[in-house]
C-alpha cells in the first residue's frame, strides 16, 4: 500500500504538475482531462480540457494532482491510500469514513478497481484508490 499526497489546483493542475516533474528531475507519467473521461458530456465545454488526474514519479515516489472540483477546491491537499486489492480497499473505507462524510461512494470506475472520497470525522480529505492496470 502506498499514502500519496494528491494536490488540487484551480485550473493550473497541467502547469504545476509540469513545473513540479522538471523540478524535482521526475517525469509526468499519467495525465487526463475531465474532456477524456467518460463523464465529459455533463461538463461545461470551458471545464473539458481541466486535469482531472495527473502523477509526477520521482524514482519510487509520486505527487498527484488535479484541477479539483468541489469540495476539492484548490489549495486543499487529499490523502491518496492506494491499496492493492479491491477487499483492502474496502475494509481501509469503512474504517477511515467511520463517522466522517463520505463524498463519493467506494466503486468501480475507468481507472480503478475501486475509488471512492470523503472527508474524515476530523475534517480531513481522503481518497481510497486500487488502480487497474494503465
Amino acid at each position: 500500500m502506498q499514502l500519496v499526497a494528491y494536490l488540487n489546483f484551480p485550473g493550473t493542475a497541467r502547469e504545476a504538475m509540469d513545473f513540479y516533474a522538471a523540478a524535482l528531475g521526475g517525469k509526468v507519467t499519467q495525465r487526463f482531462t475531465y474532456g477524456e473521461s467518460p463523464m465529459a458530456g455533463q461538463l461545461p465545454e470551458a471545464a473539458r480540457g481541466n486535469v482531472m488526474h495527473s502523477q509526477v514519479e520521482v524514482g519510487r515516489a509520486l505527487i498527484m494532482g488535479a484541477d479539483g472540483p468541489p469540495p476539492y477546491e484548490a489549495g486543499s491537499t487529499t490523502i491518496n491510500v492506494m491499496p492493492d486489492t479491491p477487499e483492502e480497499a474496502e475494509r481501509i473505507f469503512k474504517a477511515l469514513s467511520a463517522g466522517g462524510e463520505v463524498t463519493m461512494p467506494l466503486e468501480e470506475t475507468f481507472w480503478a478497481y475501486r475509488f471512492g472520497a470523503f472527508t474524515d470525522k476530523f475534517g480531513k480529505h481522503w481518497m481510497v484508490n486500487c488502480l487497474k492496470p494503465m
